[in-house]
Protein backbone atom coordinates (compact mmCIF):
# COMPACT_ATOMS: atom_id res chain seq x y z
CA UNK A 1 0.00 0.00 0.00
CA UNK A 2 1.26 3.48 -0.85
CA UNK A 3 1.84 5.87 2.03
CA UNK A 4 1.21 9.60 2.04
CA UNK A 5 1.31 12.44 4.56
CA UNK A 6 -1.80 12.57 6.75
CA UNK A 7 -3.14 15.77 5.20
CA UNK A 8 -2.71 14.49 1.64
CA UNK A 9 -4.26 11.13 2.59
CA UNK A 10 -7.68 12.81 3.04
CA UNK A 11 -7.52 14.13 -0.49
CA UNK A 12 -6.45 10.76 -1.85
CA UNK A 13 -9.40 9.06 -0.18
CA UNK A 14 -11.70 11.57 -1.82
CA UNK A 15 -10.07 11.05 -5.20
CA UNK A 16 -10.55 7.28 -5.00
CA UNK A 17 -14.07 7.44 -3.59
CA UNK A 18 -15.43 9.93 -6.11
CA UNK A 19 -13.67 8.47 -9.15
CA UNK A 20 -14.85 4.94 -8.35
CA UNK A 21 -18.37 6.22 -7.63
CA UNK A 22 -18.38 7.84 -11.07
CA UNK A 23 -17.44 4.59 -12.78
CA UNK A 24 -19.92 2.54 -10.75
CA UNK A 25 -22.70 4.93 -11.70
CA UNK A 26 -21.93 4.92 -15.42
CA UNK A 27 -20.68 1.32 -15.70
CA UNK A 28 -23.27 0.11 -18.18
CA UNK A 29 -23.01 3.19 -20.38
CA UNK A 30 -19.23 2.84 -20.32
CA UNK A 31 -19.45 -0.83 -21.27
CA UNK A 32 -21.71 -0.07 -24.23
CA UNK A 33 -19.63 2.91 -25.31
CA UNK A 34 -16.28 1.12 -25.29
CA UNK A 35 -17.03 -2.47 -26.24
CA UNK A 36 -16.22 -1.90 -29.92
CA UNK A 37 -13.03 0.11 -29.32
CA UNK A 38 -10.15 -1.43 -31.25
CA UNK A 39 -7.06 -1.61 -29.02
CA UNK A 40 -5.42 -4.58 -30.74
CA UNK A 41 -2.46 -2.31 -31.58
CA UNK A 42 -1.89 -1.97 -27.83
CA UNK A 43 -2.40 -5.65 -27.07
CA UNK A 44 0.08 -6.58 -29.81
CA UNK A 45 2.59 -4.05 -28.47
CA UNK A 46 2.60 -5.75 -25.07
CA UNK A 47 2.67 -9.32 -26.35
CA UNK A 48 5.58 -8.85 -28.76
CA UNK A 49 7.79 -7.63 -25.92
CA UNK A 50 7.11 -10.43 -23.43
CA UNK A 51 10.04 -12.87 -23.51
CA UNK A 52 9.70 -16.63 -23.61
CA UNK A 53 7.04 -18.93 -25.01
CA UNK A 54 3.32 -18.30 -24.41
CA UNK A 55 0.91 -18.62 -22.74
CA UNK A 56 1.60 -15.61 -20.52
CA UNK A 57 0.08 -14.63 -17.19
CA UNK A 58 -1.08 -11.04 -17.74
CA UNK A 59 -2.50 -8.48 -15.33
CA UNK A 60 -5.15 -6.31 -17.01
CA UNK A 61 -4.73 -3.30 -14.72
CA UNK A 62 -7.96 -1.29 -14.81
CA UNK A 63 -9.79 -3.97 -16.77
CA UNK A 64 -13.14 -2.16 -16.75
CA UNK A 65 -16.02 -4.34 -18.02
CA UNK A 66 -13.65 -7.04 -19.30
CA UNK A 67 -13.38 -6.36 -23.05
CA UNK A 68 -9.61 -6.92 -23.23
CA UNK A 69 -9.61 -9.83 -20.79
CA UNK A 70 -11.68 -11.72 -23.36
CA UNK A 71 -9.13 -10.98 -26.08
CA UNK A 72 -6.17 -12.18 -24.00
CA UNK A 73 -8.06 -15.34 -23.02
CA UNK A 74 -9.09 -16.00 -26.62
CA UNK A 75 -5.42 -15.74 -27.64
CA UNK A 76 -4.63 -18.51 -25.16
CA UNK A 77 -3.09 -16.47 -22.36
CA UNK A 78 -3.90 -16.45 -18.63
CA UNK A 79 -5.27 -12.97 -17.91
CA UNK A 80 -6.26 -11.69 -14.48
CA UNK A 81 -8.27 -8.49 -14.24
CA UNK A 82 -8.00 -5.76 -11.64
CA UNK A 83 -10.36 -2.85 -11.13
CA UNK A 84 -11.39 -0.68 -8.21
CA UNK A 85 -15.00 -0.22 -9.33
CA UNK A 86 -17.24 -2.95 -7.94
CA UNK A 87 -19.60 -2.95 -10.93
CA UNK A 88 -16.73 -3.20 -13.39
CA UNK A 89 -15.24 -6.14 -11.48
CA UNK A 90 -18.60 -7.92 -11.55
CA UNK A 91 -19.10 -7.20 -15.25
CA UNK A 92 -15.58 -8.35 -16.12
CA UNK A 93 -16.02 -11.68 -14.33
CA UNK A 94 -19.32 -12.30 -16.11
CA UNK A 95 -18.12 -11.07 -19.49
CA UNK A 96 -14.78 -12.86 -19.60
CA UNK A 97 -14.99 -15.78 -17.19
CA UNK A 98 -11.58 -14.68 -15.89
CA UNK A 99 -10.40 -14.11 -12.35
CA UNK A 100 -10.83 -10.42 -11.44
CA UNK A 101 -9.46 -8.69 -8.35
CA UNK A 102 -11.35 -5.72 -6.93
CA UNK A 103 -8.59 -3.38 -5.69
CA UNK A 104 -8.25 0.37 -5.36
CA UNK A 105 -5.23 1.53 -7.39
CA UNK A 106 -3.95 3.34 -4.29
CA UNK A 107 -4.32 0.26 -2.04
CA UNK A 108 -2.81 -2.49 -4.15
CA UNK A 109 -1.99 -5.93 -2.81
CA UNK A 110 -0.15 -7.78 -5.59
CA UNK A 111 1.96 -10.95 -5.55
CA UNK A 112 5.67 -10.55 -6.23
CA UNK A 113 7.09 -11.64 -9.62
CA UNK A 114 3.82 -13.22 -10.71
CA UNK A 115 3.05 -11.66 -14.10
CA UNK A 116 4.83 -11.88 -17.46
CA UNK A 117 3.04 -8.71 -18.56
CA UNK A 118 0.94 -5.84 -17.25
CA UNK A 119 -1.61 -4.21 -19.55
CA UNK A 120 -2.54 -0.76 -18.20
CA UNK A 121 -4.77 0.61 -20.95
CA UNK A 122 -6.36 3.96 -20.04
CA UNK A 123 -5.95 3.39 -16.30
CA UNK A 124 -2.71 4.74 -14.80
CA UNK A 125 -3.68 8.33 -15.57
CA UNK A 126 -6.17 8.07 -12.70
CA UNK A 127 -3.27 7.78 -10.23
CA UNK A 128 -2.38 11.19 -8.73
CA UNK A 129 1.22 12.08 -9.54
CA UNK A 130 2.25 12.11 -5.89
CA UNK A 131 1.30 8.42 -5.66
CA UNK A 132 2.45 7.36 -9.11
CA UNK A 133 6.02 6.40 -8.08
CA UNK A 134 4.66 4.01 -5.47
CA UNK A 135 2.11 2.42 -7.80
CA UNK A 136 4.70 1.96 -10.56
CA UNK A 137 7.07 0.29 -8.10
CA UNK A 138 4.31 -2.07 -6.97
CA UNK A 139 3.62 -3.08 -10.57
CA UNK A 140 7.38 -3.48 -11.10
CA UNK A 141 7.53 -5.87 -8.13
CA UNK A 142 4.57 -7.84 -9.49
CA UNK A 143 6.33 -8.42 -12.83
CA UNK A 144 8.65 -11.34 -13.41
CA UNK A 145 12.23 -10.42 -14.31
CA UNK A 146 12.25 -9.48 -17.98
CA UNK A 147 8.49 -8.91 -17.99
CA UNK A 148 6.83 -6.05 -19.88
CA UNK A 149 4.38 -3.31 -18.95
CA UNK A 150 2.19 -1.55 -21.51
CA UNK A 151 0.44 1.71 -20.69
CA UNK A 152 -1.70 4.14 -22.63
CA UNK A 153 -2.71 7.47 -21.12
CA UNK A 154 -4.19 10.73 -22.38
CA UNK A 155 -1.21 12.97 -22.98
CA UNK A 156 -1.06 16.52 -21.68
CA UNK A 157 1.04 19.28 -20.15
CA UNK A 158 1.64 17.62 -16.76
CA UNK A 159 -1.53 19.04 -15.25
CA UNK A 160 -3.99 17.08 -13.13
CA UNK A 161 -7.41 17.52 -11.61
CA UNK A 162 -11.09 16.69 -11.93
CA UNK A 163 -12.87 16.16 -15.23
CA UNK A 164 -16.43 14.88 -15.51
CA UNK A 165 -16.45 13.29 -12.07
CA UNK A 166 -13.07 11.56 -12.52
CA UNK A 167 -9.60 12.54 -11.36
CA UNK A 168 -6.84 12.42 -13.96
CA UNK A 169 -3.17 13.29 -14.41
CA UNK A 170 -2.04 14.16 -17.94
CA UNK A 171 1.69 13.75 -18.57
CA UNK A 172 3.85 14.53 -21.58
CA UNK A 173 6.36 11.97 -22.86
CA UNK A 174 9.38 13.36 -21.01
CA UNK A 175 7.63 13.43 -17.65
CA UNK A 176 6.23 9.94 -18.17
CA UNK A 177 9.69 8.68 -19.08
CA UNK A 178 11.07 10.17 -15.91
CA UNK A 179 8.43 8.45 -13.75
CA UNK A 180 8.98 5.10 -15.44
CA UNK A 181 12.76 5.12 -15.40
CA UNK A 182 12.83 6.26 -11.78
CA UNK A 183 10.66 3.23 -10.95
CA UNK A 184 13.20 0.90 -12.58
CA UNK A 185 11.75 0.31 -16.05
CA UNK A 186 13.58 0.38 -19.39
CA UNK A 187 11.76 1.91 -22.37
CA UNK A 188 11.07 -0.39 -25.33
CA UNK A 189 8.88 1.76 -27.56
CA UNK A 190 6.27 4.51 -27.59
CA UNK A 191 3.70 5.76 -30.07
CA UNK A 192 0.63 7.98 -30.26
CA UNK A 193 -2.97 6.99 -30.94
CA UNK A 194 -5.17 6.76 -32.94
CA UNK A 195 -2.72 5.70 -35.67
CA UNK A 196 -2.51 7.49 -38.99
CA UNK A 197 -3.62 10.93 -37.80
CA UNK A 198 -1.76 14.23 -37.33
CA UNK A 199 -0.19 14.52 -33.86
CA UNK A 200 -2.72 17.14 -32.72
CA UNK A 201 -5.44 14.53 -33.34
CA UNK A 202 -3.65 11.82 -31.36
CA UNK A 203 -4.60 12.38 -27.71
CA UNK A 204 -3.22 9.06 -26.42
CA UNK A 205 0.40 8.33 -25.53
CA UNK A 206 1.18 4.60 -25.53
CA UNK A 207 4.44 3.10 -24.31
CA UNK A 208 5.97 -0.27 -23.47
CA UNK A 209 8.55 -0.88 -20.73
CA UNK A 210 10.61 -3.76 -19.43
CA UNK A 211 11.57 -4.85 -15.95
CA UNK A 212 15.26 -5.70 -16.40
CA UNK A 213 16.16 -9.36 -16.07
CA UNK A 214 18.93 -8.53 -13.59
Amino acid sequence: MCSSPAVAHIDLEQISTLTLAHYNQCAEAYRLGTREHDVRQNIDALLRHIPGPPPFTILDFGCGPGRDLKVFARLGHRPIGLDGAERFAQMARTESGCEVWEQDFLKLDLPDEHFSGVFANASLFHVPSQELPCVLRQLHSALKAGGALFCSNPRGDNSEGWSGGRYGAYHDLETWRSHMTDAGYVELEHYYRPPGLPREQQPWLASVWRKPAT
